[in-house]
């Protein structure tokens, strides 16, 4: 889900691990550059209705559109669980990235131009994560989820840490995209390139949809909080007679909030169609984002490249990975 990106060359400070357009604190201090701009979101993303409902004080408060493709599963770790996954991740070495970050990665040596790959030094996903595969797969959005690759991020706000709007390969990379949120809470912000235009409804049909929601949220494993929760239907929505609005795309950034501890999954639009991006004034403090992808169509069972995939997810599960 937040990986790293290409690059404009050039002298950067010691420790920075910035290219092309990207930039951190100390780049920017170095070069006296102005930081990149933080984009505010007008839509709130509410995990009990999977709607994204306008924000109070913009122009959109009081309407609402639906935003399907996130699923956001709140404390998937215990207290405990993190502390201890964090304390193996600081026993390796963090290497400088993109925007103020520093990585860890556990996967194949990839090309994404060239759209060419290698094992390299390639061993696994770490043991830390056997659990917490395994954990995942109770849930039905995440029943067949295979990871081949595993990116732990750590966000500082003293290097000015974030990650612009973008989407993941599609090329090597499935359909769900899988994060765990460590250590403190951040925001999710999607936005929209497409041309097209949304349609808004009242936010009242979602605060209906989300009172009954309350009521009927089963949070146990094995199920989707979106899915299979139904309610009475109003006059209004049975004859359409409720009012409409519509906005273009573009004009929509939409906040998902992700607290401490919590999994979150994009996978259909939110995967496809809606770019992703953490901006820096929401890294309060030290963040780190373990991020899983599985395999795409061409490396599945049937694809052009099934036994690269093969060989590549079976040593992925063997989960005696260090990064490489």
């Amino acid at each position: 889900m937040e990986a790293d990106g290409g690059g404009r060359g050039g002298s950067r400070p010691g420790g920075c691990g910035c290219k092309g357009v990207r930039s951190c604190l100390l780049c920017e201090a170095a070069a006296c550059t102005a930081p990149p701009p933080q984009k505010s979101a007008n839509f709130v993303y509410c995990p009990l209705t999977s709607f994204a409902v306008g924000e109070q004080q913009s122009e959109f408060a009081g309407w609402a559109f639906p935003f399907p493709g996130v699923v956001l599963l709140e404390d998937f770790v215990s207290a405990e669980e993190e502390h201890r996954m964090v304390e193996l991740m600081d026993q390796d070495a963090w290497k400088p990235s993109q925007s103020g970050r520093r990585k860890q990665d556990y996967g194949p040596k990839v090309n994404f131009k060239k759209r060419k790959l290698k094992a390299g030094g390639f061993s696994g996903l770490p043991s830390f994560s056997q659990e917490i595969v395994a954990r995942m797969r109770l849930y039905s959005v995440l029943r067949d989820f295979s990871p081949v690759e595993q990116c732990n991020l750590d966000y500082g706000p003293e290097r000015g840490s974030a990650i612009d709007p973008h989407w993941d390969d599609w090329w090597l990379w499935g359909e769900h995209l899988v994060s765990l949120n460590l250590l403190s809470a951040t925001v999710l912000s999607m936005s929209c390139d497409s041309e097209d235009s949304l349609q808004l409804f009242p936010a009242c049909l979602q605060q209906s949809k989300q009172m009954h929601c309350s009521e009927s949220l089963d949070h146990s494993p094995d199920h989707q909080p979106h899915k299979g929760l139904k309610r009475n239907t109003t006059k209004q929505e049975m004859d359409g007679s409720f009012p409409t609005r519509t906005v273009p795309s573009q004009k929509v950034t939409v906040a998902v909030h992700l607290p401490q501890r919590s999994l979150v999954v994009l996978y259909g639009p939110a995967r496809y169609k809606w770019k992703h991006a953490i901006y820096r004034n929401h890294i309060k403090s030290r963040r780190i984002c373990v991020t899983f992808r599985e395999l795409s169509t061409e490396f599945s069972p049937g694809g052009e490249q099934e036994e690269l995939g093969k060989k590549l997810l079976e040593t992925a599960l063997t989960f005696q990975g260090t990064p490489v």
